[in-house]
């Protein structure tokens, strides 16, 4: 059962993590049930950014912090079956880092070149569907 409640409203909820990267971690969750990121409303997705804004500013407030996290892990990753943000704080030397893969790597610039030209073309197709099934917004 979760007893550590930072922040609650009609649509999020925020919590200590029980695993937590530093002491402060905080995990902010939508009260509807949502998998990955793609499935949330934007509503529910604005309200979420603005509610980790206020935490991250709280944590600010209260600790001395070098800097801040916010991740979310989606599909295979998320490994408790609803979506949700890590919001931690970040000292240096606190051993938190990002694990790379492969050391075998293209060259960098040609990934991020062919990686741009995908997105923008799914983005454009998304944002046309979008506003043709939606013509009001």
């Amino acid at each position: 059962m979760v007893t550590d409640f930072v922040y609650e409203d009609e649509i999020v909820i925020a919590f200590m993590d029980m695993d937590p990267i530093n002491p402060e971690h905080v995990l902010l969750i939508p009260k509807e049930h949502y998998l990955d990121v793609d499935e949330i409303p934007d509503e529910v997705l604005s309200h979420l950014t603005i509610v980790s804004k206020k935490i991250v500013t709280a944590l600010k407030e209260i600790f001395l912090l070098d800097g801040y996290s916010i991740m979310q892990n989606g599909g295979e990753f998320n490994d408790v079956g609803h979506y949700h943000l890590h919001i931690f704080p970040r000292y240096k030397g606190d051993g938190f880092s990002w694990i790379y893969g492969s050391e075998k790597k293209k060259d960098a610039v040609d990934i991020v070149v062919e990686i741009r030209k995908r997105l923008e073309t799914a983005i454009y197709t998304l944002e046309y569907k979008y506003r043709n099934e939606n013509p009001s917004g």
